[in-house]
């Protein structure tokens, strides 16, 4: 694979940082890299003013709307029925194609006020089937953040006619959907990824606000070259995707990326329909993993994960006053600290740059000459690393040189808290002869798709930390019910993990001791304890009301630089 200049710099922006903060974007972050060095943002599709506004969860409600039956005499059963487009007159859903179209009736393009907003939204004025008016919230709340961005007339009546006609597009594949009344997971994969499409519009029109030249890289059809390979299949013939097909992936993203010389490339998340479905393959964290891979495909300077924080803290600095930045920091102990309660960055897509020796910052999108947190591939030689040009860089050299103390400390490098957790104990039927008591469980968890957080066991015992989320309270009760034909059974709700998280823990001595010490004297009573075989992590199971104050007093102890060396 032929190697760029390492100064790419490719930039991530979540859905709340290009809902929220998209002025920040175009105005401050882009041109502080660019031209210096050949900039790269990939975006996810765009936050709404509430959760349920969403993008995403508006194009998954729509689609669900489409499978719902209506009993209404004017619900549309043809294509062309009156009042209701055609899915026979326009390109295939999904197609990158430039197009224009008029906005339906009752919107315009601008200075709609709220009130003719609802009006043209109610279901007395328009009689559509409700993934239509779903579409047209959809369509409203990026016409909004269009003129609210955009002051060249030109540029926001153009950018206003293509959401509009991409809307029109997803009101037209979702008619079609609901005449077969099916929607497949690729049909599915098509219509979310609408959301990156949308926020990509809205970047490429303020940047062209602005003067600066830009690209839109719609990546639908980027997989299709090359879908046969990468792919493997289990015992259930379920096609996953291996390393070879992320590889070639990377590639062939690389390769398209370069083409837009002297611009600004804006890249979707969404990166295709790819073989057993994207939203079940990789998740709704996709447009991480493109983003990585478009870092791999560069043979990128720097992997840049724009959040609304600072960077990663040795705490939740919500709940710990005393949470200070951490500069720099390794791939395992992120992975830890996402894993359990920290949202860093998923492991599987930090996996794809750190193979590739490519540091990954996290920074504010609010706070754009802040230093950040860098993950680097090895943290014992952070300072040779390649480093891209970074504003605010030189500010935080203090602040390296304390971490370099805390390493030599051997100071655990966060803590953090997983809740709504519940401890599971099951005890043994048989005090002895066990063989098979671990089988027989694990096996009724897997059928129920359980994850065990933590664990704790011994021959004719085991503890489990499960995190609340991972059934229905329904679905719960039987797994419940079908271990106890096993052994005794006893659940613990409203429980949190607390973990402590640090490489140069596994050369401290005494560090888990001073962990429980600490806890009890502040009076927090642990319900089991658990250490990863990594040696980064320790972690116990507390009541979920005592988690704060936990937090507090293991950060106090353990994680303060003017703490005695442990």
């Amino acid at each position: 694979m032929t190697h760029s200049p390492p100064n790419w710099i490719i930039q991530k922006f979540g859905g709340t940082s290009i809902g929220r903060a998209l002025d920040s974007i175009v105005d401050h972050i882009v041109p502080q890299y660019f031209p210096a060095s050949n900039v790269v943002l990939v975006c996810s599709a765009r936050s709404g003013a509430s959760k349920d506004t969403g993008t995403t969860n508006l194009l998954l409600k729509a689609a669900t709307e489409a499978l719902t039956p209506r009993n209404s005499p004017n619900s549309p059963s043809a294509p062309g029925t009156p009042g209701t487009p055609s899915a026979l007159t326009r390109p295939r859903f999904g197609s990158p194609q430039q197009s224009r179209s008029a906005s339906p009736t009752g919107f315009s393009h601008s200075n709609l006020d709220d009130s003719l907003r609802k009006l043209s939204l109610s279901r007395s004025t328009l009689d559509q089937p409700d993934f239509v008016l779903t579409a047209n919230i959809l369509r409203e709340e990026h016409f909004s953040a269009a003129r609210d961005l955009i002051k060249n007339d030109n540029v926001r009546i153009s950018v206003e006619a293509d959401i509009s006609a991409d809307c029109d597009s997803l009101c037209e594949f979702l008619n079609a959907a609901q005449i077969i009344d099916e929607i497949s997971p690729r049909s599915k994969d098509a219509i979310v990824g609408l959301g990156e499409r949308l926020a990509c519009r809205l970047v490429c029109a303020a940047l062209a606000d602005r003067g600066i030249p830009n690209e839109l890289v719609s990546l639908e059809g980027v997989v299709d070259a090359f879908v046969e390979g990468g792919c493997s299949s289990d015992d259930n013939n379920n096609t996953t995707l291996d390393q070879g097909f992320y590889t070639r992936l990377a590639q062939r993203l690389g390769e398209r990326l370069r083409k837009c010389d002297g611009k600004v490339p804006v890249v979707t998340g969404f990166f295709g329909p790819v073989p057993g479905s994207l939203l079940q393959q990789v998740g709704r964290g996709y447009t991480d993993l493109c983003a990585a891979l478009c870092a791999v495909g560069l043979n990128g300077g720097e992997l840049q994960i724009w959040k609304e924080v600072d960077g990663i803290f040795t705490a939740d600095p919500r709940k710990v006053v005393t949470a200070r930045l951490v500069p720099i920091i390794t791939p395992d102990e992120a992975a830890e600290l996402t894993y359990y309660g920290s949202e860093v960055i998923h492991p599987f897509t930090m996996d794809q740059v750190i193979r590739a020796s490519i540091p990954i910052r996290i920074k504010n999108v609010l706070n754009p000459l802040g230093p950040g947190t860098v993950i680097f591939p090895d943290a014992n030689n952070a300072h040779d690393a390649r480093n891209a040009h970074n504003p605010g860089e030189e500010a935080s050299e203090a602040v390296k040189a304390q971490h370099s103390g805390i390493v030599s400390s051997k100071l655990p490098t966060a803590v953090t808290v997983k809740d709504n957790i519940l401890v599971l104990n099951v005890h043994s039927n048989r005090k002895t002869m066990s063989h098979g008591f671990l089988a027989k469980i694990f096996t009724t968890l897997d059928r129920y798709g359980v994850c065990v957080d933590l664990i704790s066991t011994s021959e004719v015992h085991v503890s489990m930390a499960i995190h609340g989320s991972n059934s229905s309270k329904r679905s719960f009760d039987r797994l419940v019910k079908e271990l106890e034909s096993i052994g005794t059974v006893d659940v613990h709700e409203d429980m949190a993990i607390l973990s402590l998280v640090g490489r140069a823990m596994k050369h401290a001595v005494g560090i888990a001791g001073k962990m429980f010490s600490v806890l009890a004297a502040g009076n927090v009573n642990i319900e089991m304890i658990s250490q990863g075989a990594s040696e980064i992590n320790i972690s116990c199971v507390v009541q979920e009301l005592d988690a704060i104050k936990a937090m507090n007093i293991i950060h106090q102890a353990c994680l303060n630089i003017n703490s005695n060396s442990i």
